[in-house]
């Protein structure tokens, strides 16, 4: 059943993000500020991990770079286009609706921060496009179930340091991949896996970015660099072209 790997990712987001809202009740604020920090520290080393394994290639011995000169023009002219439609501003607009509309009280004030922090999260890596070409085409979710294990207990963290917020980045993976897998036949013709990678890099280097913004050390609107992680994806259909 095509879909069925994000239907079971966004579930376990959301029982490992309540799991977490019950777990922040006993928390105080100063070992949540803690737990934070020690978040960042983990999706920064998560993220660096991304980029070194994308970036660089050993030949003979030696360490080569890669594909960093793409990395460079896909975070300007993903960054560009972001802050053109000012996607950071429509996702705090949307989780502002749902903190309205559905939540009448969250205590850490976090509502924005936990939704934006926690879908960048389950949407930029590898694992999420991968995994959802895989169910879409092949009607295969065993990449998108070993991901639904990450994302649960990823997500039982950070609600009990964001808050609430975080089980709504539920819905955002369930539109996110659910559109890769309906559109998985069509696109798979162009994801090679030079492709993939390329992909990976630009998003490992978000990863990083979040972690930063967790750490507190920036406040980079990430939101509006995701355009970033599909320029590779534009970059090659031209060349397909020409």
């Amino acid at each position: 059943m095509p879909g069925l790997g994000t239907l079971v990712n966004m579930i376990m987001i959301l029982v490992g993000g309540a799991a977490g809202l019950v777990l922040k009740r006993f928390l105080s604020s100063r070992i949540t500020d803690t737990i934070s920090h020690g978040i960042g520290l983990a999706v920064v080393i998560v993220g660096l991990t991304g980029v070194l394994t994308a970036a660089f290639t050993i030949v003979e011995g030696s360490i080569h770079t890669q594909f960093t000169l793409l990395m460079i023009v896909s975070l300007a002219v993903g960054a560009l286009a972001g802050e053109l439609i000012n996607i950071e501003s429509k996702l705090e607009t949307f989780a502002k609706l749902c903190e309205k509309r559905f939540v009448q009280k969250d205590a850490s004030s976090s509502f924005t921060q936990g939704f934006i922090t926690a879908s960048l999260i389950f949407c930029v890596g590898a694992m999420a496009i991968i995994g959802a070409m895989e169910d879409g085409i092949n009607q295969n979710p065993d990449i998108l179930f070993a991901k639904s294990a990450l994302d649960f207990v990823i997500s039982m963290v950070l609600a009990s340091v964001l808050g609430v917020g975080v089980l709504f980045s539920a819905f955002a993976v369930l539109i996110y991949q659910g559109l890769v897998t309906l559109l998985a036949t069509f696109i798979a013709p162009y994801m090679s896996d030079t492709l993939i990678t390329q992909m990976s890099l630009v998003g490992s280097v978000l990863i990083v970015g979040i972690g930063f913004n967790l750490l507190k050390i920036t406040k980079l609107r990430l939101g509006n660099m995701l355009p970033a992680i599909f320029v590779p994806v534009v970059y090659y259909m031209i060349l397909m072209i020409l």
